[in-house]
């Protein structure tokens, strides 16, 4: 230690470094436990679905919408969808207030592998005419879903 009982400029770096390698390895299970699209989403089962919203979820690290379809036989069933992060919507001109409940959506994604009412929404229409792009997985597909 110098005489004000600072540490010396190497000591000082090497702990800085080694405190920066501590909460990368603290931060690295939260990075994979993060889903990728193709752990979950089928890019082979486009779906479109048509209903009215029933609940928004706005939270990270993947926003969620819920709406209300119902198919042809009458029965009405509650789907929800992946969107991406609140930040990346807000950025892309899409944020809660937009989502109201009892508001018809139209939304165009891919369907979940385990055939549950669950998809990845890559377009979400809102009753007024807007469209807004809501995927943001890497590994989605590019091409505009359920065309």
């Amino acid at each position: 230690m110098n005489r004000f009982n600072l540490p010396r400029p190497r000591t000082l770096a090497v702990l800085l470094a080694g405190a920066a390698g501590l909460a990368l390895l603290l931060g690295a299970p939260a990075v994979q436990a993060h889903h990728a699209f193709a752990a979950e989403f089928d890019a082979k089962q486009p779906i479109e679905l048509k209903g009215v919203i029933t609940k928004a979820k706005w939270v990270n690290p993947h926003s969620w919408l819920y709406l209300d379809v119902t198919g042809p036989d009458g029965k009405v069933t509650n789907w929800g969808v992946e969107f991406g992060a609140p930040n990346s919507l807000a950025n892309k001109g899409l944020s809660k207030s937009d989502l109201k409940v009892g508001q018809p959506v139209q939304v165009k994604g891919y369907r979940s592998k385990n055939g549950e009412a669950f998809g990845y929404s890559v377009f979400v229409t809102l009753a007024d005419g807007r469209t807004f792009q809501t995927g943001g997985a890497q590994d989605a597909p590019t091409a505009p879903a359920a065309q």
